[in-house]
């Protein structure tokens, strides 16, 4: 290696992060003897600094079993206000000193992930990268949070799933609803028969994706755009994809499907999970999807579950269960629960509401749920559960399997919109039922050397 750099070296055994990342495959259970000892601190990188990871680094730089040594973006300017955030954290919030300075700041994540000191990594790139680097992660050893959607597309989800098996990790998926009392509750009344029957679900969220059209802009120094761009094909550089600098918005990459999955992976992915987690479907899954009653229509395409359930995208109120009994609406902050043609608890958030969503949320368990058969896993703080579990080598609330499989319900919706015709599939062998789809509908193309 006396000519070759480092970074270069890394480069050649994390490419792609995928098939040249050669590492043992330790033990197949969820049990590491690598795991951080149970008074060690957690030690993490952060990659992709925008507007998520800005959101996401407060919650993880307030928990004291935890510091933060690592930054990466492909933006200079996001990359260096993210490692500035970091070291003024350490340096004046609370337990000032009792942790080191000087978080490092990369541009290239493989060189954040051969650092044998970091523990676990969370991803808030652009979703065309989180297979890739949640591969190399767990393939090195690193515990990951990654937010939804866990992939972009089918093959990737089962390539992750199967990745944090072989290498003993723990995942999560940054679904946090699931940590949030409304929709645990939601599930519960539904998973304990309180409404019957279940006989159909609906999910609100916003269009499938387009292809990206956007016209060519100057690139401004201080991005690294074709390390941006990763696997997905080269284009010219367009502000919407990756706004310069720190910004307050959640850019609109996620609209395009080079990139994202439109809203069908980025609103669809929080309820479509609440849908599967009320349906008990964590570790199975459709095993059909119909598309739109029309060609180009973008609501209407609908799973269908073995037990003859449907779930389907519409305009509405997040995620409406419908049953013989009753009906349960949920989205952030809203919950109402009716049964028997009368509201028994309901908060929509409205200036003249008399109430809070804790008491009509409250309301709903004290009178159906005090004596529950199922009571579904309980998690308060999204974080903290990743945190707990990198200690305690469980799963966490929305690991590899839940996160993976409510992503392929995502990537099967956009499938039927795409391709406008009735897909089969197989959510044991996680493949298209026979004579059903096209195995080339399940990847992409990736550019270069990344591959998944």
């Amino acid at each position: 290696m006396k000519n070759q750099t480092r970074r270069g070296f890394i480069k050649s055994t994390l490419l792609g992060g995928v098939g040249a990342v050669a590492l043992p495959n330790l033990m197949p259970s969820p049990i590491w003897a690598a795991a951080p000892g149970p008074n060690s601190r957690i030690t993490m990188g952060f990659v992709g600094m925008g507007r998520q990871a800005e959101v996401l680094l407060g919650p993880f730089l307030g928990q004291t079993n935890t510091q933060i040594v690592a930054v990466c973006d492909v933006d200079t300017t996001r990359r260096e206000a993210a490692k500035q955030r970091v070291d003024a954290y350490y340096a004046q919030g609370p337990g000032a000193g009792a942790k080191p300075k000087g978080c490092a700041a990369y541009d290239d994540f493989r060189e954040l992930i051969a650092r044998k000191d970091i523990d676990a990594v969370c991803i808030a790139t652009p979703d065309h990268w989180h297979a890739i680097i949640t591969l190399a992660a767990l393939r090195a050893g690193k515990d990951v949070y990654c937010e939804k959607p866990l992939t972009h597309n089918i093959h990737e989800a089962i390539e992750v799933m199967k990745a944090v098996r072989e290498n003993g990790r723990v995942l999560q998926t940054g679904s946090m609803q699931r940590s949030m009392s409304e929709f645990r509750v939601a599930c519960e009344l539904v998973r304990n028969g309180v409404i019957g029957k279940i006989q159909s679900v609906e999910c609100s969220f916003g269009d499938p994706p387009i292809p990206c059209d956007l016209p060519e802009e100057n690139l401004e120094p201080g991005l690294d755009w074709d390390l941006w761009l990763g696997p997905a094909p080269v284009r010219p550089y367009n502000s919407i994809l990756s706004p310069r600098g720190v910004h307050k918005h959640f850019p609109r990459w996620r609209l395009y499907s080079e990139f994202g999955g439109g809203m069908v992976t980025d609103w669809g992915a929080h309820h479509l999970d609440i849908a599967q987690w009320g349906l008990g479907m964590d570790a199975s899954g459709p095993v059909q999807v119909l598309p739109p009653a029309k060609p180009g229509q973008k609501r209407g395409a609908t799973l269908v579950y073995a037990n003859g359930i449907t779930v389907t995208h519409a305009d509405g109120f997040g995620v409406d269960f419908v049953g013989t009994e009753g009906r349960v609406r949920v989205s952030r902050g809203k919950f109402i629960f009716e049964r028997g043609g009368k509201a028994i608890s309901s908060y929509q958030g409205g200036e003249d509401e008399d109430s809070s969503l804790t008491q009509q949320v409250q309301i709903a368990r004290e009178e159906y749920l005090s004596d529950a058969n199922v009571k579904l896993y309980l998690s308060k703080n999204h974080v903290v559960d990743f945190l707990n579990s990198v200690q305690s080598r469980q799963a966490p609330i929305t690991n590899e399997q839940v996160g993976g499989r409510s992503a392929i319900c995502c990537h099967l919706m956009n499938l039927a919109y795409a391709h406008q015709q009735k897909i089969g599939w197989n959510p044991e062998r996680l493949d298209f039922a026979k004579g059903s789809g096209d195995p080339k509908w399940l990847t992409r193309d990736y550019r270069g050397p990344w591959k998944v």
